[in-house]
């Protein structure tokens, strides 16, 4: 897909557009607005409709365009943005199963409920009230996806990292949250869920919110390059082509700095040059794939064995009478390490306030690679 502008100027309208898997949601603006608002919203739509139907593909909008209209209709009053919490969403119109639109059908109801939501009318929007569990849980998953750029050298020409931590709570009644970390001075720009006390972050660093019900994102944040300690995958790389020759690829996958931790689902994708025609490699561990038409090579490694790095290795075909490259691959890396955050951010502890029963609470920490670029 071609990238598109997110602010389109036409004679009448500003279309604000953002892209979510293959799909296009685009704002029409009489007026001049504040772009991120719209951006959000968005977003915010996209988000609703992947919590609403699992996923948000053409084809899940294409089978529920009734829910989705009666949702866009609900987060939006006469085009100002109204209900925008999924606990709320939730209370208005019933998420879709096989029996609901079995019934809506034979009955011709909708899932539109005719009470408005407790949570509308209070000062806590994003919680429903009257909560009530069997097993109280709090989890919290902080994730890390790390962004760099490793030169042909090996040197690390950009690094940062972009985090969230996303929640699953399931509490009784009106809890009240805080949470701490260990390094909270980490953090070089953070922006939280509306639960969030601004003003207790900016004065103790610490997060104070009553929860909402649910699956939700309590915080995003960026850390700069100053503070990435070290890249936790390397590449050893050769790969050479003479003129009219076939050429040579030699690449080894290794891990620095892990604590212990294992590093799975590692997957390698190089853009070869155009006169390649074909690539025979032998793998010591994994599955290779080349498509000739769009000259990429995919090498799905699995986890790395720090016993036996994975090596890949072998001959690459060229056109005949091809020149000498004049630009080299770039390798795409893909990685995932669990109970590790990259950064060394460490939660404290969770306090909760408000209720008397003792929850169950669990913190899991996730590293990816974002976008993990390494230079031939």
């Amino acid at each position: 897909m071609c990238d598109v502008p997110p602010v389109i100027s036409t004679p009448h309208f500003y279309l604000i557009t953002v892209q979510r898997k293959g799909i296009s949601f685009v704002a029409a603006c009489k007026q001049e607005v504040p772009p991120l608002f719209v951006i959000e919203f968005l977003h915010r739509v996209a988000d609703t409709f992947e919590d609403y139907f699992s996923d948000c593909s053409e084809s899940i909008i294409k089978e529920n365009y009734v829910v989705v209209y009666e949702l866009l209709d609900e987060m939006l009053d006469n085009g100002f943005p109204l209900a925008t919490e999924s606990n709320i969403l939730k209370e208005l119109i019933k998420p879709p199963n096989i029996l609901r639109t079995i019934a809506n059908t034979v009955t011709g109801k909708s899932n539109v409920s005719t009470t408005l939501p407790l949570g509308q009318l209070s000062a806590i929007p994003w919680r429903r009230s009257g909560v009530r569990y069997t097993n109280n849980e709090a989890y919290f998953d902080v994730i890390e996806e790390v962004d760099a750029i490793i030169d042909k050298s090996g040197s690390t020409v950009f690094a940062e990292i972009q985090g969230y931590i996303d929640c699953c709570i399931k509490l009784s009644g009106m809890p009240d949250l805080t949470l701490s970390f260990m390094n909270p001075r980490l953090f070089d720009d953070v922006s939280f869920h509306p639960c969030v006390r601004f003003k207790r972050w900016e004065a103790e660093r610490l997060l104070s919110f009553i929860p909402p019900d649910g699956n939700f994102r309590l915080m995003s944040y960026h850390i700069s390059s100053q503070s990435v300690a070290a890249i936790p995958v390397y590449i050893r790389h050769n790969f050479s082509i003479k003129t009219g020759e076939q050429g040579r690829l030699d690449l080894t996958v290794g891990t620095r700095t892990v604590m212990g931790r294992s590093v799975d689902k590692v997957k390698l994708e190089l853009a070869m040059p155009k006169c390649v025609l074909n690539c025979i490699l032998t793998p010591n561990q994994g599955k290779y794939a080349f498509d000739s038409v769009t000259k990429i090579l995919t090498w799905e490694v699995g986890r790395i064995d720090v016993t036996n790095l994975p090596n890949i290795r072998g001959t690459v075909s060229i056109t005949p009478g091809s020149p000498n490259l004049d630009s080299n691959p770039t390798i795409n890396v893909q990685f995932t390490i669990s109970q590790m955050a990259v950064s060394g951010l460490k939660v404290n502890r969770l306090d909760m306030y408000g209720e008397k029963y003792k929850p169950f609470k669990g913190v899991k920490y996730i590293t990816k690679a974002g976008k993990f670029q390494v230079r031939m």
